[in-house]
């Protein structure tokens, strides 16, 4: 019988990735703008931080930088969801927590698909933050029910995409030219089609509703909305973006600027207003826009404990309660001020940030040191092996997402003006229902890798603190 070689679900992620970014640079000129100008200012402070290099080389997470990309997509049926949830992991890609965004006034919860393990990540570290829109909270009853039979009725993968994921899960995998042939496919998906599957008028009750129920009901597809580049100084992007020709939001969601940066920081450029065009009453074609997709950069830090996470969120509410930012930027100095000064009490050094417990680091062995110097009971504690110089640590870098800063890029890309409101409705359950796994919890996730590295480097000094 003749043997299969399968192309690995890394490779094929790496070779979607970088299919999704060509195809988004020639649909999205400004992005392939925003990459030159993220490549500039990574290569500059790297430049300038010799400690940043090799702190980044260290961990072998040098090489991943240029290359790293989220991306955004939001679907409108729990089939959809479900059918994404088979495309990502033939690409190695796993639902890693869950997102509530109605809680920022944006009617979808959402995962992040993306490669779990660190040997993945650091071959390619591709992730999609995926909404599933909720229908169920919108108060106008007719225009739901119009709006779901629209949904219930589209098919957003190709006849061969849709083969192509059944024979790899049937196969456990897919040859090279397979895998060539389901990046072509499933591409397909995610391209911008400007001619909309609905009405003006429709498109209009949509709208009204909100701008986001409008970007996800109107189309044959979901189109990919943004591609995110990751930065390491995200300030500096912010603060040369309008130089290059291209306008940032306001103000940078997330944490503020510190010497220790903790989750994410995301800013992005204002969303393009495209043509599209709707049938009329005659069922002819007549012109009209649409306002969906942006250019997104991200400052990625350290995975929070729960009780770091506890503390940020306390923060971040402190900061709102003296400035909530407005969608226009008319207060975002006041806004950045109120932001730093909240923060002040979190702690800025990577050590006392370990000590109290509020993040999660990686620990390795220093090589160098002399084991003949070490005691047998020293040889079996951490925290021992720490204080004497025997094991390091660095920062885990989070890899996920923030619902209120995912919700704040949402809004000031859908535009300033008023559309409805919805209650925090959090639905955890219903989600993995509709998705068909549970989602991967991150904490638990970050707290094994830790753990993992710590037992790593216990096991290397056991035979000192087995030693009588």
């Amino acid at each position: 019988m003749k043997s299969t070689t399968f192309v690995s679900t890394d490779a094929i992620r790496a070779s979607f990735s970088s299919a999704m970014s060509s195809m988004y640079r020639t649909e999205v000129p400004a992005y392939g703008t925003l990459l030159s100008l993220v490549a500039k200012v990574n290569a500059q402070t790297l430049g300038a931080s010799p400690e940043l290099r090799h702190r980044l080389e260290k961990t072998d997470t040098l090489d991943r930088i240029s290359e790293e990309r989220h991306g955004a997509i939001r679907v409108g049926t729990a089939a959809e969801l479900a059918m994404l949830r088979r495309v990502f992991a033939i690409m190695g890609m796993y639902p890693v927590g869950y997102y509530d965004l109605s809680e920022a006034g944006v009617p979808v919860h959402s995962t992040a698909f993306r490669p779990s393990s660190d040997a993945a990540l650091k071959i390619n570290p591709f992730r999609v933050f995926t909404s599933l829109l909720r229908l169920d909270l919108v108060a106008d009853p007719e225009l739901r029910d119009e709006a779901r039979k629209i949904l219930e009725a589209r098919q957003i993968f190709t006849d061969e995409a849709i083969s192509l994921i059944e024979k790899a899960e049937a196969d456990g995998g897919l040859n090279a030219d397979d895998a060539a042939l389901f990046v072509r496919e499933i591409l397909e998906t995610f391209r911008w089609h400007d001619h909309a599957c609905v009405s003006t008028e429709f498109y209009d009750r949509l709208h009204d509703a909100h701008r986001l129920v409008a970007d996800v009901v109107s189309f044959k597809g979901p189109h990919i909305n943004h591609l995110t580049p990751r930065t390491l100084d995200i300030d500096a992007v912010q603060d040369l973006m309008p130089a290059h020709g291209i306008s940032p939001k306001a103000v940078i969601e997330g944490p503020p600027t510190r010497a220790c940066p903790i989750l994410l920081r995301q800013t992005s450029f204002k969303a393009l207003e495209e043509n599209v065009s709707f049938r009329n009453a005659l069922g002819e074609w007549e012109a009209g826009s649409h306002t969906a997709r942006f250019g997104e950069i991200e400052q990625r830090g350290i995975a929070l404990t729960p009780k770091g996470r506890a503390l940020y969120d306390q923060h971040l509410a402190r900061s709102r309660e003296v400035v909530r930012p407005a969608a226009d930027g008319s207060n975002a100095e006041a806004y950045v001020a109120a932001l730093a000064d909240a923060f002040n009490a979190f702690p800025d050094d990577w050590n006392d940030i370990r000590v109290d417990g509020l993040g999660y680091f990686r620990y390795s062995v220093v090589e160098c040191f002399p084991l003949n110097t070490l005691s047998p009971r020293e040889a079996a504690n951490i925290e021992t092996l720490v204080a004497m110089g025997a094991v390091q640590f660095d920062p885990i870098v989070y890899e996920d997402f923030l619902p209120v800063s995912a919700a704040g890029i949402f809004q000031s890309n859908l535009g300033d003006d008023a559309s409805e409101k919805f209650a925090a409705s959090p639905s955890q359950r219903e989600f993995e229902d509709q998705l068909g796994v549970p989602v991967l919890d991150e904490f638990a996730h970050y707290e094994s890798l830790e753990k993992a590295s710590i037992d790593a480097c216990l096991r290397h000094f056991k035979p000192i603190a087995l030693a009588s």
